[in-house]
């Protein structure tokens, strides 16, 4: 599969001031994948993995000291291979599993900066908790589900992939509904790369849906392992119920009536730092940037992934499929895509307008900065409607230069009003500051 993150990796390779990368990502979104074929293609197969789940022998090396020089010699004696430091990828994978190798890595840019390093993990966010990085030292990329464009390319079709990543336009109907009818895939397939290999095997949606019933059960099992330790029927609880809340501000109290405020907020905190979910904060579209004035106590969420969210919240494949993309689970799911692509070009960073007054409780789905300007984003079921909570928005902030709308509505605009009618397939290109070439 065609991953964008390559763009990235390859810049990482030929980059002057190149430093030891992490890469980040929840379980199953395919670094370890991405990794192995970046080293097949980008360095000859001249790569070395070093997999601390499948090598705890390996851990030793680790233990006497930091001295990268003989640890990269012991490593050619465990692996009985050569490793020309200048030339050559090495990937440690699953390095939560070895936390001396993790701290290594500060010690390989300041005494092997010539060395390709790459680590990747399972919930690495928890072990950060407890190793510190000096900053400067390493170098983090995060990766995600595939996007609407990945899953384009992964079945071959490079043409509509890179209409959604090239400028917007105003399609013919045909190539419009051609997008439209992909995209309504998509919402079911999602982007966890065994899904989609999946559909991309079998042209069947009913097996994805089972591949992505076996994720969440990989997902629960993965809860005994969250540190500090919480309840795992909270934590399925909250889950199931951010996917069940997608587009709706959070209140702790309305996750579960099981568990107290406190073990809640910790259970989603925890989702959260596993990448399950990604909290979007409230925020002041009066200035850039946006997180100057996000709030903490305001803030709705997305789940991992559009797929999952379908399994979390047992939509029913049957009544839900012939639907209008945007009225799904009354718009839920689509809010879930377009939050889902803008994330995976945004680094997380996603924020949302909430007036709040005892007169009104206007919302806009999303804010974004693009090229220093500030954008709300709403998704509609269609060009039509009040959007009444858009209007007051760019009449209280001069500085917005326009609204988007996300629908299912070829492109459109309306000059006078301020508002700009986006296809909602072009939700993760309208995010990028730079254009991808593949």
């Amino acid at each position: 599969m065609k991953r964008f993150i390559l763009n990235e990796l390859n810049k990482w390779k030929t980059s002057i001031s190149r430093k030891p990368l992490i890469i980040r990502g929840a379980r199953q979104v395919g670094k370890t994948w991405t990794v192995k074929h970046f080293g097949e293609i980008s360095f000859n197969k001249n790569f070395h993995i070093i997999d601390f789940e499948k090598r705890p022998d390996m851990y030793q090396i680790f233990e006497k000291n930091f001295d990268v020089k003989r640890i990269i010699s012991e490593l050619e004696i465990f692996m009985n291979t050569k490793i020309d430091i200048s030339k050559d990828l090495i990937f440690f994978d699953e390095i939560q599993n070895c936390p001396k190798a993790l701290k290594s890595m500060r010690y390989f840019y300041e005494d092997m900066p010539e060395l390709h390093l790459i680590a990747a993990g399972s919930l690495l966010e928890f072990s950060f908790d407890t190793i510190s990085f000096p900053v400067g030292r390493i170098k983090f990329l995060n990766m995600h589900p595939l996007t609407f464009a990945e899953f384009l390319l992964a079945q071959g079709k490079e043409n509509l992939a890179e209409i959604i990543i090239s400028e917007i336009q105003d399609l013919s109907d045909s190539i419009h509904n051609l997008l439209i009818d992909e995209l309504r895939n998509f919402f079911f397939v999602g982007g966890m790369p065994e899904s989609v290999l999946c559909y991309l095997n079998n042209q069947s949606l009913i097996d994805s849906l089972k591949v992505q019933n076996d994720l969440i059960l990989t997902y629960q099992e993965d809860f005994a392992k969250y540190h500090p330790k919480v309840d795992k029927l909270c934590l399925n609880q909250v889950l199931i119920s951010i996917a069940q809340k997608v587009g709706f501000q959070i209140k702790y109290s309305k996750l579960t009536e099981n568990f107290s405020n406190p073990t809640i907020s910790k259970a989603f905190h925890l989702l959260h730092k596993a990448q399950l979910l990604t909290q979007i904060q409230s925020a002041n579209p009066s200035g850039t940037p946006l997180g100057a004035s996000a709030s903490n106590k305001i803030f709705k969420a997305i789940i991992l992934d559009i797929g999952l969210q379908n399994v979390l919240c047992r939509l029913s494949l049957q009544n839900e499929y012939t639907r209008n993309l945007l009225n799904i689970y009354s718009g839920s799911l689509a809010e879930q895509f377009v939050g889902q692509e803008l994330r995976a070009n945004k680094n997380n960073n996603l924020y949302y307008w909430s007036r709040q007054s005892k007169s009104s409780n206007a919302e806009v789905d999303f804010l974004i900065e693009k090229n220093g300007k500030i954008y709300p984003i709403e998704v509609k079921s269609g060009a039509t409607g009040t959007l009444k909570s858009m209007h007051m928005l760019l009449d209280k902030y001069k500085n917005c230069p326009k609204g988007i709308i996300f629908s299912t509505k070829k492109y459109s605009q309306i000059t006078e009003k301020k508002l700009e009618f986006i296809p909602i397939y072009y939700a993760y290109q309208f995010g990028l500051e730079d254009k991808i070439f593949f």
